[in-house]
């Protein structure tokens, strides 16, 4: 038996807010944190490997997998389908492992609503200002101004789903952003309802009182 079970650990921002960021902080921190590695339809970018940043389908191949159930969530991104394949995610949490989750708020509603809904730990990102997550996605320079036109429109709307969320982080500073985030995974594992093997350790504890009298 695991010796608690895993966390599903869900990261949610506005594109631009630092959700990516926090969470390769957070397996730099913990690197027994296993990450989800997201299926897509977009082309693989310069340097990406497939498996690795993503694993990159065919519209066709992409479509047969959600008609076999094989995603735990999937979404259409900006003409581009994206989701995260069930398998390894389900064995992993078994086994008491957490997987960490950067996934936007469509797919966090799915997440939360699956059959492993109760492992769920929700955290949403939130920008310190609109100007402050513009200036973000024009200094990573990686989008045409017509994306980051898109992105920011989106924004909004991704926004508005703060409150469906366990907690939220304003990422005003990336370290104590980082640091409040360690703080949440830290006292999710040590919940009651997540550490079976309690049970036979205050068993144990009453054994020793009845030998002592």
């Amino acid at each position: 038996m695991a010796h608690r079970r895993g966390l599903l650990i869900m990261l949610s921002s506005p594109s631009g807010a630092g959700k990516s960021t926090l969470a390769n902080r957070l397996r730099q921190w913990d690197p027994s944190i296993q990450f989800s590695v997201s299926a897509t339809t977009r082309a693989a970018r310069s340097g990406e490997t497939n498996g690795v940043e993503y694993y990159f389908h065919s519209r066709e191949e992409f479509t047969a997998m959600i008609n076999e159930g094989a995603f735990l969530e999937h979404a259409e991104v900006f003409g581009n389908f994206y989701g995260s394949p069930k398998g390894p995610v389900l064995a992993a949490l078994d086994e008491g492992e957490d997987v960490l989750f950067d996934i936007d708020w469509q797919g966090g509603q799915q997440v939360r609503n699956s059959l492993r809904a109760e492992d769920v730990v929700s955290v949403f990102v939130l920008p310190p200002s609109i100007a402050e997550l513009e200036k973000r996605l024009t200094g990573r320079g990686q989008d045409t101004p017509e994306i980051i036109k898109g992105r920011m429109q989106r924004s909004r709307d991704e926004i508005s789903h703060w409150a469906e969320y366990d907690y939220v982080l304003v990422n005003n500073d990336i370290d104590r952003a980082e640091a409040e985030l360690r703080a949440i995974v830290t006292a999710e594992r040590l919940k009651r309802s997540r550490q079976p093997g309690l049970i036979d350790r205050v068993r144990a504890l009453n054994v020793e009182f009845e030998e002592r009298t």
